[in-house]
């Protein structure tokens, strides 16, 4: 079957040494590096986006902070807005998706639109918040947002094989996505997401690795206790009973209790869904290089822990 080829055209098969594209996924790393910053007193949750950020936003609220961006209550215009386009690869239509391999390359998408909604006024999933965290962490570090990943999250938790690769420079043991067609035939994802990932999403994991963040996280490694509880607060309900977020990480309510913190992605070419539920320490990764799928493996494994606990 296709689902299992990392490579359709060579017939290499996915396997757990497998690196995935992960889409949203890895928004959590850009709350985790968010948090250290704050940690280290380079920044705060209230600090001012006018204030740590030397872009100008000439249509953008003064009041946005730090904390209205990591929840997705900025109200800032997204680059990718869902309630206009309906897929993601019209962004690509005007700006080449080949130009954007820094996070800067994503501000002409959004940086002079007016505000979509008031600061604060709602949860309204937004990538664009992301892209500006990431370059927040950028000034605030001195280091490119992927290098500050890879020496103060990925070499922490032991994420060897994990990092922020370009589509067309892809290393070995990379699954290609493949967005699917009804009468059959397929095509690969490079040409549908931008050539390199960022704050927002885009980096690549393998199962193993994405294991490790999760033990890295929950046993104080890359955050002090105090901080790693400020990542996982219940911040924001989101559009969603029982559902809310944190910083960079959804968490689900069942019954009373928390049922899990988890992180999700899908793209054109691109479907994962990863989870730690702390009744129990149960870490689940769920990764595909294809665009469905990992949802209903998920909800299945899922129903199987609910039935245990």
């Amino acid at each position: 079957m296709d689902m299992l080829y990392a490579n359709r055209s060579e017939q290499s098969k996915n396997n757990t040494s497998t690196r995935y594209g992960i889409a949203s996924g890895c928004k959590l790393f850009t709350g985790i590096a968010i948090c250290q910053l704050v940690e280290g007193g380079k920044l705060s949750f209230d600090t001012k986006l006018k204030e740590c950020l030397d872009v100008n936003f000439p249509n953008f609220d003064e009041g946005i902070t730090i904390h209205h961006l990591l929840t997705h209550t900025s109200g800032i215009p997204d680059y990718f807005d869902e309630e206009v386009m309906e897929g993601y690869e019209e962004l690509w239509i005007e700006t080449p998706m080949y130009q954007i391999r820094n996070l800067k390359d994503f501000l002409p998408l959004f940086q002079d639109k007016p505000m979509k909604r008031n600061v604060g006024e709602r949860f309204h999933y937004n990538n664009a918040g992301y892209i500006l965290l990431g370059l927040i962490v950028e000034q605030a570090s001195q280091l490119s947002f992927v290098e500050y990943v890879e020496e103060h999250i990925f070499r922490k938790a032991g994420m060897e094989e994990s990092g922020y690769f370009e589509f067309d420079a892809l290393p070995s043991r990379t699954a290609l996505g493949y967005i699917d067609y009804p009468n059959g035939t397929w095509k690969t994802n490079i040409y549908s997401l931008p050539v390199k990932g960022g704050s927002d999403g885009g980096a690549f994991v393998t199962v193993n690795d994405m294991t490790k963040l999760w033990d890295a996280l929950m046993n104080h490694l890359l955050l002090s206790e105090t901080y790693t509880q400020q990542l996982l607060t219940r911040h924001i309900r989101t559009n969603e009973d029982n559902n809310f977020y944190g910083y960079g990480v959804w968490i689900e309510i069942f019954e009373t209790d928390i049922l899990k913190y988890h992180v999700m992605g899908y793209d054109p070419g691109v479907s994962f869904h990863s989870a730690f539920y702390p009744g129990n320490s149960i870490k689940v990764v769920v990764c595909s290089n294809k665009s469905d799928g990992a949802y209903g493996i998920m909800k299945g494994i899922e129903d199987e822990i609910i039935n245990v606990q």
